[in-house]
């Protein structure tokens, strides 16, 4: 039985011509998403006119208001309502769509933004009167008078008003207002001379201001860090390392946070090309690349990282929304990606983030306040005695003893000189280092040390196996690895695509002790396979890197595989829990973990010492 296809039709479809309106919507459903998106093309506007402070104001999350003020360039009369028609801008003259230096460029923005919604804009350039314009459903007004300073202000009402169905696919005003604030955020990294103002006036009045970021004044990385401090907050600078790299005339500049300061989720990674946020496939699997040796795989880096490169070398042009990009040398752009993290976190060397410290003062709760009486807790050095009492405690501690009053019992007696045997001083005090001097070892697993101003508690085993580690990578590395010749070649077959795929990175592969021939048609031969891993399936590994060579471009699956072995090995080699040591035998330790980088991390991403400042114990027993 034959069924009927809905997409067959008897009579033949008759081709007709959209009109204006219905163009404009389709059009504007791939620019404007959501209140998020129409604010992100709207700052990008002002930030393109030059604008120093630009304000956005919301309600109900963006969906019935958002107004975007700039003291930017302004717009004249005459300029206004071109403005305001499709694909007219001011960004680019259409003779080179590669050369693109502005965050807007297709003059889609503002027409989209009127076909959905009910659009108001004022401007006032410096040469001209203020004038608005009133866009409802695609139909633009007649230009006004109106008064108003330099700048511009736009007014978006009633967002998806004329496309109601799209308004039922929104979520919450809580959960729109969010991405808002996640967007402006975004954009406020990029420009850290430039001031942000978000402000929810829901329910009408002044409203609320939920996100501020004042312009910063300096050079490029003070001015950065300035910034990332006001939108992600100073902790993660502290625990940030600084990264600035060049290769090719490509440039990696922006922080890095420290593998202890992971965070459960990927919401801190912030990357940007040439100023533009965007999330791109081959800049994260290059981030993950940097970091898969010091994070465990449910932990991701915190980061804000700035690409900059020629326009030439980038097509920004390959979503609607701008949000990806497409690289010409993706491959260059990765090796700088992952070499100038790598360089930088090996700078850093054992530093560990102060928040491991925080989290050790939260874990060591104290006793409950109040006391079964509801009164709180009174501490007895905190009674004030009474006179009678304290004169009493005076006379307790006071020189009582007959000995004590002859003239003789405070004498004192100079040392022989030939007694005194002198030991040379060390030029640098162990508790004057980093980690400063072994004073114990609790339960055989745990040192503590003394530094200048604290205290350092360190895992034994943890500290001892990444030292092991980095020591046998860094023999691999001088060595090579060792590949073990297979008696019978293992022949596996692939597409000629896939083939031809391993085949580029066929070089990458034998570093690592992967030999891969050409065997004819889509068929490539396993010569030689890593001697540590022992027996693989060499087929499986294959197809294990075609995946990720098509995901981001490059393979880093025998190199992981190698160095998870390595990592075992310097498990099962390093000092074992429960083992007691020396005084010279910990701070031996203490000191090889100053010199070698990454110690502040075990192979899992864990912290490996704990370092507590004298005011934080002094906190713990209330004496501040």
């Amino acid at each position: 039985m034959n069924t009927h296809s809905p997409n067959i039709h008897a009579d033949r479809p008759v081709i007709r011509q959209l009109d204006d309106a219905a163009i404009n919507r389709i059009a504007a459903g791939e620019v404007v998403e959501r209140p998020a998106s129409a604010v992100k093309e709207l700052v990008e506007n002002a930030i393109d006119a030059g604008a120093r402070r630009i304000t956005v104001e919301i309600a109900d999350g963006g969906k019935t208001l958002i107004r975007v003020i700039d003291d930017g360039c302004g717009m004249t009369p005459e300029d206004l309502p071109l403005a305001l028609s499709r694909h007219a801008t001011s960004k680019i003259d259409g003779s080179d769509l590669l050369n693109i230096h502005t965050f807007g460029f297709r003059g889609e923005a503002l027409p989209s933004l009127g076909a959905v919604g009910r659009l108001t804009v004022q401007s006032r350039a410096d040469v001209a009167e203020a004038c608005e314009v009133r866009v409802s459903g695609g139909v633009a007004s007649a230009p006004r008078p109106c008064a108003r300073d330099r700048g511009t202000t736009v007014t978006l009402a009633d967002l998806f008003y004329a496309t109601p169905a799209r308004l039922k696919f929104l979520r919450t005003d809580r959960a729109e207002s969010q991405a808002v604030g996640e967007t402006l955020r975004r954009l406020a990294m990029a420009e850290p001379s430039v001031g942000f103002t978000l402000r929810d006036i829901s329910g009408g009045g002044e409203g609320r201001v939920t996100f501020r970021a004042d312009p910063v004044t300096g050079d490029l990385f003070d001015a950065l860090r300035g910034r990332l401090g006001q939108v992600m907050g100073t902790e993660f600078t502290t625990n940030a390392v600084s990264v600035d790299a060049t290769r090719e005339g490509i440039r990696l500049s922006g922080l890095a946070g420290l593998p202890t300061y992971s965070r459960g989720s990927a919401v801190a990674q912030h990357l940007f090309v040439n100023g533009r946020p965007v999330k791109d496939r081959t800049l994260l699997g290059a981030l993950r690349g940097a970091y898969q040796d010091f994070l465990s795989k449910d932990r991701h880096p915190a980061v804000a990282l700035f690409v900059d490169c020629d326009p030439r070398a980038v097509d920004v042009n390959v979503h609607p929304a701008k949000s990806e990009v497409r690289f010409r040398e993706p491959g260059v752009v990765r090796g700088l990606i992952v070499t100038a993290l790598r360089h930088a976190l090996a700078e850093a060397g054992h530093r560990a983030s102060t928040t491991v410290a925080g989290a050790t003062l939260g874990a060591m709760r104290p006793e409950p306040g109040p006391t079964a009486t509801g009164a709180p807790r009174v501490y007895q050095m905190d009674r004030r005695p009474s006179p009678a009492a304290r004169a009493a405690s005076y006379a307790a501690q006071a020189p009582g003893f007959a000995e004590m009053e002859t003239a003789w019992s405070a004498r004192t007696v100079e040392p022989d000189p030939e007694s005194v045997v002198e030991t040379p001083e060390p030029e640098t005090p162990p508790a004057a280092l980093p980690l400063g001097a072994a004073r114990g070892q609790v339960h055989e697993n745990y040192i503590l040390a003394q530094t200048a101003d604290g205290l350092v508690i360190v895992d034994q085993h943890a500290a001892h196996e990444r030292l092991v580690y980095e020591k046998l990578k860094r023999q691999m590395a001088e060595r090579g690895v060792p590949a073990q010749a297979l008696l019978i070649p293992e022949i596996v077959e692939l597409s000629e695509g896939d083939a031809a795929l391993i085949l580029e990175a066929a070089d990458d592969l034998a570093r690592m002790g992967l030999t891969v021939e050409p065997f004819g048609g889509g068929a490539v031969a396993v010569r030689e396979t890593p001697a540590i891993l022992g027996e693989v399936n060499a087929e499986a590994l294959l197809r294990d890197i075609l995946d990720e060579l098509a995901d981001g471009g490059a393979s880093t699956l025998v190199q992981d595989k190698v160095e998870a072995i390595l990592s075992r090995v310097a498990c099962h080699g390093s000092v074992r829990s429960g083992r007691r040591m020396h005084a010279d035998e910990m701070n031996a330790l203490l000191r090889e973990m100053e010199a070698t980088p990454h110690s502040g991390q075990c192979n899992h991403g864990r912290p490996t010492y704990v370092e507590l400042k004298l005011s934080d114990i002094e906190r713990l027993f209330g004496r501040t």
